[in-house]
């Protein structure tokens, strides 16, 4: 989200756009990747089984924060070598519609058409409306990222229909911690920082109580994007992660800060969002079938 790295870590960013830059490992990483994917068959499974199974091909992969804060103008950020529990969750998303909308053998000898192509799915994800407009335009709040990408028809939020109650808490963590980013000592940035908490404020959120989680998990599927509610004051989200059933038990794939490394939960979702000071609940997103 960047807020929630930046919570942890507050780094340096710009505020338009360049092209972004593929370092030869990431290249490498996507490849394999995708071509393992593919040699699974995993474009023949329902969208959210493929998350979750490319999903776990991550696990080991480094926890970093902050990897989109990149000095320059803001661009669209490629690595796969680190990640953060959003950028999790991005990348296994664009990887696995890439895998599915995207691939042919041809494309895949063309490095340069690839990289495009899955920019286009990443940066349909990160940015409002699907397009790079300087800091501001990146989806910094993780309601506001559910909110976009189901009007992109990307995603649906289904947490109303698991039970979930109506939060009204305003939003206004970004603008009111404008010392954490170095972007936001832009004035302009800041006010339209401002609108979007205030919009996201008026609309208000659905989320499930920590205490509903257990009786709403038979609803839950794999690979369907749990987002963590936060008990910070003005932030939403705390955490982001992927649903992942094991032996009947419903668990977080997810790129933790504690954990240092993409890892499924050891803990059930709802055990573990009970043990942690600062998440009280969850919001659900379901990835749409395109």
């Amino acid at each position: 989200m960047r807020i929630l790295a930046l919570v942890a870590f507050v780094a340096v960013a710009g505020a338009w756009q360049s092209a972004p830059q593929w370092d030869d490992a990431d290249w490498s990483i996507f490849q394999e990747k995708v071509e393992w994917a593919r040699a699974q068959r995993l474009d023949t499974l329902p969208l959210g089984d493929a998350m979750a199974e490319l999903g776990r091909s991550l696990v080991g992969t480094a926890y970093v924060p902050g990897t989109l804060e990149a000095e320059g103008p803001e661009s669209l950020v490629i690595n796969f070598r680190g990640l953060d529990c959003v950028t999790f969750v991005e990348n296994v998303f664009a990887l696995s519609r890439f895998v599915r909308e995207e691939w042919t053998p041809e494309l895949m000898h063309d490095r340069a058409s690839s990289e495009s192509r899955y920019e286009d799915l990443l940066t349909e994800l990160r940015y409002r409306g699907g397009r790079i407009d300087g800091y501001p335009s990146r989806l910094h709040y993780f309601t506001d990222w559910i909110g976009d990408n189901e009007v992109m028809g990307l995603v649906t939020d289904v947490t109303q229909a698991l039970g979930g109650v109506h939060d009204a808490e305003p939003i206004d963590f970004m603008s009111t911690h404008t010392s954490a980013y170095r972007q936001l000592a832009d004035p302009q940035h800041v006010s339209l920082i401002v609108g979007a908490e205030e919009r996201l404020s008026g609309e208000g959120r659905v989320f499930v109580p920590a205490a509903g989680i257990d009786a709403a998990a038979s609803g839950i599927r794999n690979g369907d994007i749990i987002a963590a509610t936060s008990t910070v004051t003005g932030l939403d989200v705390a955490h982001t992660g992927l649903a992942l059933w094991i032996d009947g038990e419903l668990h977080l794939l997810h790129a933790p800060l504690v954990g240092q490394s993409v890892e499924i939960s050891r803990l059930s979702l709802a055990r573990r969002i009970a043990g942690i000071q600062g998440q009280d609940g969850i919001i659900v997103a379901r990835p749409v079938e395109r």
